[in-house]
């Protein structure tokens, strides 16, 4: 982890396309500003740990439910196929 030292005013650039700025200083409280493109994202750290854990949820879900399929397609299918000939 890189520490830096800044004060109201001024700026760390990451990637030559975002900049983080020191905005004002209150307390304990740091008001940062931030200038990034479109296509980027930024979260606060609990915000992303919600998704984050929303997005494991959801995908064990879908596991979930794909083993259920799965469950359902091999118990219709049990037994040897039978060909139309044979009937």
């Amino acid at each position: 982890m890189l520490y830096l030292t800044r004060k109201v005013g001024e700026a760390v650039v990451i990637n030559h396309d975002i900049e983080v700025r020191v905005v004002e200083l209150r307390g304990k409280t740091v008001k940062l500003g931030f200038v990034f493109p479109n296509n980027a994202s930024v979260l606060r750290e609990e915000v992303f740990q919600q998704l984050r854990e929303a997005n494991l949820e959801a995908a064990a879900g879908a596991r979930e439910l794909q083993a259920e399929v799965d469950g359902a397609a091999g118990e219709a299918g049990a037994g040897d196929p039978v060909r139309e000939d044979e009937r």
